[in-house]
């Protein structure tokens, strides 16, 4: 990987010292760029696609998929009562609002692309940042691939209804990969349209969702509240500490997406306005959803039907509509394949900022030059996707690779410290209590230890093995730059001229 100085930002007045650190000059195929300038006379960039609707919608739309359709029962059994249950629901709803209201800090005051890459590489420097986005590019961001199964799976189930052996896991997979192709494509073809297909299937996900909690409390209105009365429903609840990080576990993966927003902060139009309230109105409108919803489960549901059903509101939809349960399988199907899409469109901009600063391939920082979308980068995320898909069930590659993520959470929550510290003149147009990190940096140790302490495994041995094994590649292609294979640059200037894409910049 050869290496790239930093690009300078010149995205608004007020702007930061950060934005002076910085400038971007990509040295792979110069030709290449050399004509492309000669004939546009300027520097290609992403544009300002997101507006407050677009950027409410992503959020919403990243964090609703299949887990509250499908699972609420994970966190039913290691609370053990309903009352404790809708707590956490509401406790992690809290936890992800705290977190976002932390990163809105940094996001406002490192406007750029790349979410917690860019704020790694600000604070701690390029080696945490490269490690960062080794685990992100190859792992945590392709697992997007779980979402796509889980859409897949209720496309091909009603074709295979009432059979012994169920659908034949070829055809899950085969629907998958058309569903992920599909997405990249999309993705690849136009910022715009992604952002109408994530608005769309997150306007159908609540239509759909607002079904379920009307039809549960008709339920209520009708005196079904048995499993529901305060005074009863948190009778036998878990004692065990460990037992709750699990349940918040369960519940913070419903949650998760929160965070997607600030990978495309370059995107947003102003950022500083649109940012911090598509968060304010996303995740207190998910939290709310996903308690009321709930709150129906329960009042149609028992805590054993509850606990014995392998999709809740499928046996929710049976109960209460009848004939007309299929609503709820277009429905999980919809919540699913809106939530990739709203997850691959900002994932993809990790690798982008990472090439930018020379911690992967240049050709991962180039964009097209007609539709200005960084094509190579959902290409790569695309591929990595779609290669998880093959083995079979991932399940077990998410468990022991959570913990990695509340790891980087609370990198990123130490860094609104620490840059308090470092940097206390840089522009904060969103400044947070200082209790809110230091909060998070305590949720994120207890969700990062507790679950290793319950249930010990060579995996997260492995996990943390893989983790730390970018440094192989750090020190010799990146930080001391003694392999630079001469072969990179042909490959380079080719994919420009396969792909039609040249280096991202800013008008200087």
């Amino acid at each position: 990987m050869p290496p790239a100085t930093r690009a300078q930002l010149k995205m608004d007045t007020n702007m930061s010292d950060i934005s002076k650190r910085r400038k971007h000059d990509n040295v792979d195929g110069k030709k290449t760029i050399k004509n492309i300038k000669e004939q546009n006379g300027k520097e290609l960039h992403l544009k300002r696609e997101f507006g407050l609707v677009s950027g409410v919608s992503l959020v919403v739309g990243s964090m609703i998929g299949s887990g509250i359709f499908i699972s609420p029962k994970g966190i039913l059994i290691n609370t053990e009562s309903v009352g404790m249950s809708i707590v956490i629901w509401v406790l992690c709803g809290l936890i992800s609002m705290c977190g976002a209201l932390c990163y809105a800090e940094l996001g406002t005051m490192i406007p750029k692309s790349g979410g917690e890459y860019s704020y790694f590489l600000d604070t701690y420097g390029g080696m945490i940042a490269f490690m960062y986005s080794w685990v992100a590019n190859f792992i945590l961001k392709p697992t997007i691939a779980v979402i796509i199964l889980a859409c897949a799976e209720y496309i091909v189930q009603p074709f295979y209804e009432g059979t012994s052996c169920g659908a034949p896991d070829i055809a899950v997979k085969l629907i998958a990969i058309c569903i992920a192709v599909f997405l990249i494509a999309v993705n690849c073809y136009s910022v715009r349209l992604s952002t109408f297909i994530t608005n769309f299937f997150t306007f159908a996900k609540l239509i759909a969702l607002a079904i379920i909690i009307v039809v549960g409390f008709v339920e209520i209105f009708k005196g079904k509240t048995q499993y529901l009365n305060p005074k009863t429903s948190f009778i036998g609840s878990s004692s065990s500490v460990s037992a709750y990080a699990l349940a918040f576990y369960q519940g913070l993966w419903a949650y998760e997406g929160w965070n997607n927003l600030y990978i495309v902060t370059e995107e947003f139009t102003s950022y500083k306005r649109n940012l911090p309230l598509s968060i304010i109105i996303g995740i207190p409108l998910v939290t709310v959803v996903y308690v009321l919803t709930n709150i129906a489960y329960f009042a149609v549901l028992s805590p054993q039907e509850l606990l014995l059903s392998d999709g809740v509101a499928f046996t929710f939809a049976q109960k209460t509509l009848g004939t007309f349960a299929w609503i709820v399988q277009v429905a999980v199907v919809f919540s699913t394949f809106g939530a990739s899409n709203a997850s691959l469109l900002p994932s993809c901009r990790v690798s982008y900022a990472a090439a930018r600063e020379g911690h992967m391939p240049n050709i991962m920082s180039m964009v097209h030059i007609s539709r200005i979308t960084p094509v190579p980068a959902v290409l790569f995320l695309g591929s990595m996707t779609i290669i998880l898909m093959i083995p079979g069930s991932i399940d077990s590659l998410i468990n022991y690779f959570s913990f990695a993520q509340w790891l980087i959470y609370g990198l990123a929550f130490i860094a609104v410290l620490v840059l308090r510290y470092t940097h206390p003149e840089w522009d904060r147009p969103i400044k947070v209590p200082l209790f809110l990190p230091v909060l998070m940096i305590i949720a994120a140790c207890y969700l990062v230890i507790a679950p290793i302490l319950e249930v010990p495994a060579l995996e997260f041995l492995y996990a943390f093995l893989f983790i730390v094994s970018g440094l192989l590649l750090y020190f010799p292609l990146v930080k001391f730059q003694l392999i630079q294979p001469r072969f990179l640059d042909k490959i380079t200037v080719f994919l420009q001229q396969l792909l039609q894409v040249v280096p991202s910049g800013y008008n200087v």
